[in-house]
């Protein structure tokens, strides 16, 4: 917004503490001229008392004549201090505010690394400072995910168009070609390209957050999701067990199923080769409801559990099977989970496998 130049914070209040002070020396002057003209005449008075009425008058004159020029001098003294120490105050309180002002110019520039970091004890401009600081550095690391997502998105597209050229040309110089094995893998190059871009389109709407939230049992979500997703655990020699009452939620029925699905597939696929378990629970608390999903499988460190929610992340190889995801089923999770104000926790277990907890604010109408 383009506005007409004005006078500067600094100028301002320079000028203002400078009328703050001449006034006080205004008022302060004028009570010792009232206290003067009050008393200096009696006092004159008692000492000549052949004096008249008429004899005070010459007293007040002389006292104005005398007084005037000091008055005077006293507050031009007062206004240059005012302006100068007024200048100088004004400069010391607003220098936390320049270093905001330039860490703001830097972050619009482009600098996301630069901290103010200002030095003190606690006050306003201290906790503006700190709360810019806070800003940027959730910023930079928005910004630093979204353009590992973007070069890993392109990579993951990128993969399955490569790969159908490679089979194009190599079907072009065959002679021969066995058009039913090439179809067959075209579909199955296909089939997870559109996977991969259904997937980034799930996550692209359900951080909008545009839905209308409604009540949603976690329980019968979990039971679903189990129930679809158990031809796949006999393939894969896994049991799935569910438990847990009633767990009202308020949110997405289709994002909440989405999420429970990804949950369940993910604990399925990255399991043990065979006798792999998956347990799905469902518990209402006080403070709210809880959905935990937990798998036998390797062993995960900390470190590595805490980057799984990161788009195209696994545990285990990238293996670009039929059921091996596309590397976002928990990116995906996260985001129902904070679209709908929850928290998403990874912990991996004793002796292998991950324990996935998602915490969900309560149906405030539901009961336990």
């Amino acid at each position: 917004m383009d506005r007409p130049p004005g006078l500067s914070i600094r100028a301002r209040l320079t000028l203002s503490y400078a009328g703050f002070l001449m006034l006080a020396g205004v008022l302060l002057l004028a009570a010792v001229w009232v206290f003067l003209l009050r008393y200096v005449p009696e006092r004159a008075l008692l000492v000549n008392s052949d004096t008249t009425t008429g004899g005070v008058f010459p007293v007040r004159s002389n006292l104005l004549r005398v007084f005037a020029p000091r008055a005077a001098a006293v507050l031009a003294f007062l206004l240059v201090l005012g302006l100068v120490g007024g200048w100088l105050l004004a400069g010391r309180m607003l220098a936390p505010l320049a270093r905001i002002a330039d860490a703001t110019r830097l972050a619009s520039a482009g600098s996301l690394s630069h901290r103010i970091r200002l030095a003190g004890r606690g006050d306003e401009f201290r906790e503006l400072a700190d709360s810019f600081d806070g800003m940027l550095e959730r910023l930079e690391a928005h910004v630093a995910e979204q353009r590992r997502f973007a070069a890993n998105a392109s990579h993951e597209l990128r993969t399955p168009l490569a790969v159908s050229k490679a089979l194009l040309d190599v079907a072009r110089a065959d002679p021969d070609p066995d058009v039913g094995a090439l179809l067959d893998r075209l579909h199955a190059v296909n089939t997870r390209a559109v996977d991969l871009t259904e997937a980034l389109l799930l996550l692209s709407r359900a951080d909008q957050r545009s839905f209308t939230p409604e009540r949603v049992d976690l329980s019968l979500l979990a039971e679903e999701a189990a129930e679809t997703l158990l031809p796949l655990a006999e393939r894969r020699g896994a049991t799935v067990e569910t438990c847990g009452g009633p767990s009202p939620a308020l949110g997405s029925p289709a994002l909440l199923l989405q999420l429970t699905v990804n949950l369940v597939h993910n604990a399925i696929v990255h399991n043990l080769p065979e006798h792999g378990a998956v347990r799905v629970r469902t518990q209402a608390r006080p403070d709210g409801v809880a959905l935990t999903v937990e798998n036998t499988g390797e062993d995960i460190s900390p470190r590595l559990a805490a980057t799984l929610t990161e788009p195209f992340q696994r545990g285990t190889e990238r293996l670009h099977s039929d059921h091996a995801g596309v590397g976002l089923g928990l990116a995906i999770v996260e985001t129902i989970t904070r679209a709908h104000d929850g928290t998403l926790t990874l912990t991996p277990r004793a002796g292998g496998g991950l324990r996935v907890t998602v915490e969900l604010p309560r149906d405030p109408d539901g009961r336990p």
